[in-house]
């Protein structure tokens, strides 16, 4: 046999010097194969991609240091993985014209190795710019399935000491370091290697080992695109750095790979996958967070050396940034961090650590705890966007309380800490408690300690490693004593002041993101007790745990939007706002016209509660004078108002009145379109998205006609007319003549797309000249969203016989409307009487009333044109570079964007759609799709929105669909 590879010997591995040219005639002549050569990166070998008639083939040239018996083993595994995991796709060797899978090569003075495998179909996973959790953990279930059978595989693996063997990579960053050319890193990166050293130290000896891949990275695993475009990992390449080594270096490898994809918690899908396979026991938890820092530092440092010493290698310069970042992620947070977020995502929660020690304030007051999250009470009409409102809610609470020290308790994810129209989520979350008082009070040490002052803060260093840390404006301690616990160690002055615990001498952040406050828990106790010993907090649900209770008592085919929602507790105007203080900017809620949480409609409904509210039976003003402003809205002669409740009792109202007064029920109904889930309006109702057997299940009575879709529809473009005419044939044809034609004056659920020019003119003159009623539904595109337009009939230049209005009414509040003429009306007491419980109270007549005023006094109809205008052309701008946008829709701030797999045969992208929402929302915009094909980006936003909000929102799409979903 020959020496086995001992990297600690070899003063420098560069890659073999092969040319494309140099590789094209070995294969012809080795293996009888003649294409096109393409050279591929490597760090320390040469591949090239081989392109031949008879299928594509990676040519592997070895570095002269490797045996042909390592080549031997690396062959092997391939096949046990294969074997073992059938759904695992990895190269295949061919022999070479004498038999041989391996061959002999001379270049230059050096004989080294080289093999042909086949090319594995696909795409390497680092070719995208973005993973989504569900693929990262595809990619962990990848990791996990390869470990497990790689654990049977009992083949020869020579003993080799590699330099990616993470046993040794405390050594090589040792030996590496000084050739790492950005200042300070190669001091940060044998401090790292320490400290993780260190922390593996305790388990190193009892973590099984077995056969490993080695290096199971987004280079050498191979994706497909999905059905959704995401990519999905099926196979795994290179089994180069084959090796024994600790089995959970296999996943740290993998975890590590992940950095350079997102924030830290990106990792947490792979572990969770990796142990659903191969169960990772306590001290692989506690071990696998520092072979990532390892594995980062080990990575850099070489990748800096190969650069150093072969710098023609564009393989190994173009990754030096992107290992420089991997390496700055690993090591941004401390290790005892992170391994007790791994650990928590495959184990159940811990108890929070807290601290006991003797009271730190010396008064006579009891502290006033105060409320700076999403839900306090302190912070409505926007005042946590006033960068002093933590200082201001504190005086108001001190002065009402009549209290001199008020605190911030430990965790509580602050709002005022939040961060508008942002793709990263801030940090709101203190690792401590803040304290604001009135006046000075006297400090007492809440153990024995000594003091000493570090920068802006003061820490009290006990002699059980626990420090406590103040820090604060007007705090007047002495530094450089020794106290006792208990002992006066200065004044807090009247003003804001920090404290918080840590484990050692290294001052924690006080702020940090809410995806890592427990885990930073860990090692910075609660101080709580110090501040107010009475105090019993209990941790809230999680988004996940609540929405576990919402399944077991809220019907689940109430559905909710995404598949991970966030907890959302507080809108203002445009913005939505999680439990956690992360802001989202709200696209599609049309139902808050005004906006979220506007302080005048607030004002105004809590006004009425107090003064009455009951039904339209009684006599009162609010009825009266809300009737009037509608009817004013409409052309005559729609002056007649009925109020109600919902959307769906507006439409099935309308459908009644037009029944009562034509003496027939048959209604024409356009497809695709969605008007209700009462009896009557689900019956009139066609969308498949909103129900799969819409279509096949319509009563005898309704009679769809075709959707005048000029995108994709059977008439496009210049032929849209023909809609109009089709459906005026349809409507001749009917047996019976139709009571009723209803229909979205402007197509909303369709993506808010217009109508063919003339289409309502047209249909509306068939219906009536058979003796019928033409109803507008304008619940979602009336009330000012289209811009150029109140209401969506006047695109379209007609005028209904009755209209339904609902959602935007009442910016929330429910309550609906149905305007029509007064002999309409007066037709349905063949009825008897109408009566709606909620749709005339004071309570939603003032709530009517007060929406209209917004509109008019804010000028949110001319808001919605201009800033719509804005939007729509930053859209069609994208359009302009992503294929797949098909189409724009709409105008105002009623806007589809229709995505699709093909321009030319409009193939939907449902998947592609909700995928693309999903990653929107971790971006920080709310999107959700429509249609009855579900691929277009439904934007209807509260009208309030400005230009930097459209703007952010643009921005964003263009991120996704340039990065990917």
């Amino acid at each position: 046999m020959t020496q086995a590879f001992d990297f600690f010997t070899q003063a420098a591995l560069p890659s073999p010097d092969i040319s494309a040219a140099q590789a094209g005639r070995f294969v012809q002549e080795r293996y009888g194969i003649e294409g096109a050569v393409t050279e591929l990166g490597s760090q320390q070998d040469a591949n090239f991609l081989i392109e031949a008639s008879a299928g594509k083939y990676v040519l592997k040239v070895s570095n002269p240091a490797f045996t042909v018996e390592d080549l031997a083993a690396q062959y092997a595994a391939a096949a046990h993985v294969a074997h073992c995991e059938p759904g695992i796709h990895v190269p295949v060797g061919l022999a070479g014209r004498d038999g041989l899978p391996i061959q002999q090569l001379t270049l230059g003075s050096e004989t080294t190795a080289a093999r042909l495998v086949t090319f594995v179909e696909g795409n390497i996973l680092s070719a995208h710019r973005y993973l989504a959790p569900s693929v990262v953990g595809s990619l962990g279930e990848l990791a996990g399935r390869t470990t497990r059978a790689l654990a049977s595989f009992d083949g020869v693996v020579p003993a080799r000491a590699l330099q990616w063997d993470l046993r040794h990579a405390p050594e090589v960053v040792a030996r590496l370091a000084d050739f790492v050319a950005v200042p300070g890193g190669a001091e940060a990166a044998r401090s790292a290697a320490a400290a993780a050293s260190q922390a593996l130290a305790s388990v190193r000896d009892s973590l099984p080992t077995q056969v490993i891949h080695g290096d199971l990275t987004d280079d050498n695993v191979v994706a497909v695109l999905g059905v959704d475009g995401r990519p999905r990992p099926i196979g795994v390449i290179d089994f180069g750095d084959l090796m024994e080594s600790w089995a959970i270096a296999e996943l740290a490898v993998t975890c590590s790979s992940l950095l350079q994809y997102g924030d830290l918690t990106t990792i947490l899908p792979a572990i969770r996958a990796f142990d659903r396979v191969r169960a990772i026991s306590d001290d692989e938890l506690v071990a696998l967070w520092p072979l990532v820092v390892l594995r980062a530092a080990a990575l850099m440092v070489s990748g800096q050396q190969q650069a150093h010493i072969d710098p023609d290698n564009e393989y190994a310069v173009k990754n030096l940034d992107r290992e420089w970042r991997i390496f700055e992620q690993a090591t941004s947070v401390p290790l005892d961090v992170m391994t007790a977020l791994v650990r928590s995502s495959v184990r159940s929660r811990t108890e929070r650590p807290v601290v006991a020690g003797y009271p730190l304030l010396h008064s006579d007051s009891q502290p006033v705890r105060l409320d700076l999250s999403t839900t306090s009470a302190e912070l409505h009409g926007g005042a946590f966007l006033d960068e002093r409102a933590e200082s201001l809610v504190a005086a108001k609470i001190l002065a009402g309380d009549q209290a001199t020290v008020a605190y911030v308790p430990f965790l509580q994810p602050r709002l005022t800490r939040t961060r508008l129209n942002s793709f990263d989520s801030p940090a709101t979350v203190g690792l401590g408690v803040e304290l604001f008082s009135t006046e000075p009070l006297e400090l007492r040490a809440p153990w024995d300690a000594v003091i000493e002052r570090h920068s802006d803060a003061v820490g009290f260093h006990a002699a059980d490693g626990l420090t406590l840390w103040l820090s604060g404006p007007d705090l007047e301690i002495v530094p450089g004593v020794a106290v006792q616990a208990g002992a006066p160690i200065g004044r807090l002055s009247a003003g804001g002041t920090r404290v918080q615990v840590g484990r050692d001498q290294t001052r924690p952040p006080f702020f940090v993101p809410a995806s890592l406050a427990d885990a930073w828990a860990q090692v910075c106790p609660d101080p709580t007790s110090l501040v107010d010993p009475a105090y019993a907090g209990q941790p809230e649900d999680s988004a996940g745990e609540l929405l576990t209770r919402r399944d077991s008592s809220f019907a689940p085919v109430q559905e909710h939007y995404f598949r991970e929602p966030p907890r959302i507790e507080r809108g203002w105007r445009h913005h939505l706002y999680d439990v956690d203080g992360r802001s989202y900017l709200d696209m599609v809620n049309n139902v808050s016209i005004l906006g979220h949480g506007h302080p005048r409609l607030s004002g105004a409904i809590e006004q009425q509660w107090r003064l009455l509210n009951t039904n339209s039976r009684f006599h009162y003003r609010a009825v009266v004078e809300f009737s009037e402003r509608l009817a004013a809205l409409l052309p005559d002669p729609l002056d007649t108002v009925f109020l109600v409740n919902s959307g769906t009792e507006a439409v099935d109202l309308a459908l009644r009145l037009a029944w009562a007064n034509t003496g027939r029920r048959d209604t024409v109904v356009l497809r695709e379109a969605y008007h209700g889930w009462s009896d009557a309006t689900d019956a009139v109702s066609t969308s498949v998205a909103d129900n799969p057997n819409a279509l096949e299940s319509r009563p005898s009575w309704v009679h769809p006609v075709a959707a005048p879709n000029a995108y994709r529809g059977q008439y496009r473009g210049a032929q849209a007319h023909r809609y109009a005419e089709d459906a005026v044939t349809a409507i001749a044809a009917l047996a019976r003549p139709p009571a009723a034609f209803l229909a979205e004056p402007y197509y909303g659920n369709a993506g808010g797309m217009a109508l063919p020019d003339g289409y309502l003119a047209r249909v509306y003159e068939a219906v009536r000249r058979a003796g019928g009623l033409c109803i507008a539904d304008e619940v979602q595109v009336g009330y000012g969203r289209l811009g150029e337009h109140f209401w969506g009939f006047e695109q379209q230049s007609v005028v209904p016989d009755i209209v339904t209005v609902a959602k935007a009414m009442g910016n929330g509040h429910p309550l609906g409307a149905v305007i029509t003429t007064k002999a309409i009306a007066d037709g349905y007491r063949s009825q008897g009487y109408f009566f709606s419980s909620a749709g005339g109270s004071p309570v939603s007549c003032v709530a009517g009333l007060t929406v209209l005023d917004v509109l008019r006094d804010e000028r949110l109809q001319q808001n919605a044109r201009d800033v719509g205008a804005h939007l729509r052309r930053r859209l069609l701008e994208l359009a302009d570079r992503h294929a797949i946008i098909g189409a724009v829709h709409g105008m105002g701030l009623y806007l589809g964007v229709e995505l699709v797999r093909d321009r030319d045969t409009l193939e939907p992208a449902p998947e592609e759609t909700a995928a693309i929402c999903e990653r929107m929302r971790e971006l920080g915009v709310i999107m959700q799709p429509t249609s009855d094909r579900l691929c277009v980006l439904k934007i209807k936003p509260p009208l309030g929105i400005g230009v930097a909000d459209a703007d952010f929102f643009a921005d964003t799409l263009d991120r996704v669909l340039t990065e990917g979903w």
